[in-house]
């Protein structure tokens, strides 16, 4: 798979990913750089553009009709910042119980870290 081949919520997914994530981290644990300020969609390695594709297709089948009336922009980024407890997402957009069912299931696809890998594409 290329970048060039994603759909909306999986290019949006991946943007959250970028700019949520920091590329290095110092002695204190603190983050450098969000990742996108170094880095692009056509970074991803083809394994972790397949990952990320799999990963939104089966919530989207699993959230079926839930995101019925959210765009595929904030449905991606949702997800990404939902999955990963971010303090944003599903949850918190005033969607009552959907939101919560979201974010339940998002929950259950479980955390996952972005990362820059030692050849400088990424990867999760």
């Amino acid at each position: 798979m290329k970048y060039t081949d994603l759909d909306m919520f999986t290019n949006h997914y991946l943007i959250a990913a970028m700019w949520s994530t920091p590329d290095s981290f110092d002695v204190n644990g603190l983050g450098g750089d969000p990742i996108d300020a170094n880095y692009d969609l056509c970074d991803f390695t083809p394994e972790a553009l397949d990952k990320a594709t799999a990963d939104c297709d089966a919530f989207r089948k699993e959230a079926g009709d839930l995101l019925n009336g959210i765009d595929d922009e904030q449905a991606g980024h949702d997800f990404w910042l939902t999955r990963n407890y971010h303090g944003a997402g599903f949850w918190d957009r005033n969607l009552g119980e959907v939101g919560d069912k979201l974010t339940e299931i998002a929950h259950r696809f479980g955390e996952i870290d972005l990362y820059v890998g030692d050849d400088g594409t990424l990867t999760f």
